[in-house]
């Protein structure tokens, strides 16, 4: 299965420190909701994997929650997109669970409900939490600038790539996009040839 997990908050829409409570408050990023029905005509399922403590500290309840991801929903198929699924994790810091990033256990249930080898799964995120979640997890790990990361510097950038080795950057989902559906091309035709080169060698 061709599989993208996909943090929210700083990768679909802008980062707020107050959570997003609200359908009202969600804000997509310029190119997003586009970057993901693009990913899909070229046949890669979405799925979110999103920390929401909110629920936890009593912020918002999980009809606010459903509301909110309803909301994505249609503006996402007003693009020509989808979401196959959202997951999330409602506990606090505080509560101890496994399904808090940047643990691993919100990603394993995504893996084990699509029958998707994570090996192959490219994970998307706009933290230093979401490239650990990835390597927790055994994905391909994503890093975004977004507006979570503007103005953060190299340096500090470049750190956060150190700590989880084979990371990329790409400066929002967009770019993202791009760049997997080139990196696909890529191993296609990569594997074709070595395809053409083995049914030759098979002819001698």
């Amino acid at each position: 299965m061709k599989l993208v997990i996909l943090g929210r908050d700083g990768t679909l829409n802008q980062y707020r420190d107050d959570h997003v409570k609200s359908p009202e408050e969600l804000r997509p990023l310029p190119g997003a909701l586009e970057a993901v029905a693009r990913l899909n005509h070229h046949g890669w399922h979405t799925v979110l994997a999103t920390n929401q403590p909110g629920i936890g500290r009593g912020l918002l309840d999980m009809g606010a929650l459903n509301a909110v991801h309803l909301r994505l929903n249609e503006l996402l198929q007003a693009s020509g997109g989808r979401l196959d699924a959202a997951f999330f994790c409602p506990h606090t810091p505080e509560e101890g669970c496994s399904c808090r990033k940047p643990l691993p256990g919100l990603i394993e249930q995504i893996g084990e409900r699509f029958g998707a080898d994570l090996a192959s799964v490219h994970m998307v995120g706009a933290s230093l939490r979401d490239l650990q979640t990835a390597a927790a997890a055994g994905c391909v790990p994503h890093l975004l600038r977004g507006d979570r990361l503007a103005g953060v510097p190299e340096e500090r950038i470049a750190e956060m790539l150190d700590q989880v080795p084979g990371a990329q950057v790409h400066q929002d989902l967009a770019a993202f996009a791009d760049w997997l559906i080139q990196f696909e091309r890529r191993e296609r035709a990569a594997r074709g040839e070595k395809l053409e080169q083995d049914t030759e060698a098979g002819a001698l």
